[in-house]
């Protein structure tokens, strides 16, 4: 199913809850996401069920989670699943909705062995230019056929320099060119009116977006990751 047809049916389709993910500090669920004869599962993030945070706007990270599929799929980065924000015909109200995979949760990026490591670098330089707050090993999960899949992007975007992630293993090493286009051509489409910046503006408020303009800017002019700063925290906690 490709990615339209699931955003659509997360979108308009009827939600049903099935249960409750107890792991997190946030109310998540598990639903069921029907439209016609499609159906699908998806976990279901209300804005209500957020603990507020002194650093991010409230009832704002599934917003941020929807922001950063969009940056992700304009990159033409298949990093995360299909997200949408959604404010009506939810039932606990709205929220962010992602599509569900099955994965073995004892898979993840602490448990990677070293010749998986290399897949990891394009999610290196995408928490880099959205900001990651909180990259946890547990958020880099493997699907069913071994694909990677990157999930809780709610802590992004901030306008200050936020970057917490376990995933140290490129420091300082230089973006491969491919990928240095690919972020051009997103600084590219900040700038201007488009649809991606039309998306953008729903869910960040301007200066948000104008960061991550930046970021773009500063990261093609000097094409490095960075290395880790001992002088403030750079590792998230918990770490898993």
């Amino acid at each position: 199913m490709d990615h339209t047809l699931i955003k659509k049916i997360l979108l308009s389709g009827k939600i049903t809850l099935h249960g409750q993910f107890l792991r997190g500090s946030n109310y998540t669920f598990l639903a069921r996401a029907e439209s016609n004869e499609d159906q699908i599962e998806a976990v279901y993030k209300p804005a209500r069920g957020e603990q507020p945070l002194w650093d991010f706007p409230a009832s704002s990270l599934g917003k941020r989670e929807a922001a950063a599929y969009e940056v992700c799929q304009y990159l033409g980065w298949d990093l995360i699943p299909p997200t949408v924000y959604r404010t009506k015909g939810l039932p606990l109200g709205a929220g962010s909705l992602q599509l569900f995979f099955h994965h073995d949760p004892q898979i993840h990026y602490f448990s990677l062995v070293e010749s998986e490591r290399p897949k990891l670098l394009q999610v290196c330089i995408f928490d880099c230019l959205v900001n990651n707050a909180d990259r946890k090993g547990g958020h880099v999960l493997q699907d069913e056929d071994g694909h990677l899949w990157c999930i809780d992007q709610g802590l992004c975007f901030n306008e200050e320099d936020k970057l917490r992630t376990v995933i140290w293993d490129f420091a300082g090493q230089l973006i491969p060119g491919n990928l240095l286009t690919d972020i051009s051509r997103l600084e590219q489409a900040l700038e201007r009116n488009t649809e991606l910046t039309d998306i953008l503006q729903d869910l960040l408020i301007p200066a948000e977006i104008g960061a991550l303009r930046l970021r773009c800017l500063r990261m093609v002019s000097d094409p490095r990751l960075p290395i880790y700063d001992q002088s403030r925290r750079m590792v998230p906690y918990p770490p898993l």
